[in-house]
């Protein structure tokens, strides 16, 4: 997608704090962060959100998954507990039109979210 922010990132079109990547899923620093670990964790294909996936990208799905555990270890979470967060449209709080799952972590995470 010519117009995708996070596909501009993934094709390293626009910098970002990246830390972790793969040949299909990249992770980098959000921005404007919502706890003191706010990562967000990207395909590199393009998929408008959740609602785009198939059976076919199962374990795609799955690996994004993984990729957030894996930060979770090296940003040192996995003991204390994190958030892994996939928002769907507009309703859900998703903002960017690109399929992205958050990590969440470094403190207590208050239960319901919003």
């Amino acid at each position: 997608m010519p117009d995708c922010i996070f596909c501009k990132i993934g094709a390293k079109e626009i910098q970002a704090m990246v830390v972790y990547e793969d040949p299909d899923i990249l992770a980098f620093r959000d921005i404007n962060p919502q706890a003191p670990v706010h990562i967000l964790i990207i395909p590199k294909k393009h998929f408008d959100s959740v609602n785009a996936l198939s059976a076919e990208d199962n374990t795609l799905a799955g690996r994004l998954v993984l990729a957030g555990r894996q930060i979770a270890h090296q940003e040192k979470l996995a003991d204390r507990g994190y958030r892994l967060v996939l928002n769907i449209g507009a309703d859900g709080g998703q903002s960017v039109a690109h399929l992205h799952m958050h990590l969440l972590g470094g403190r207590t995470l208050k239960w319901p979210p919003g």
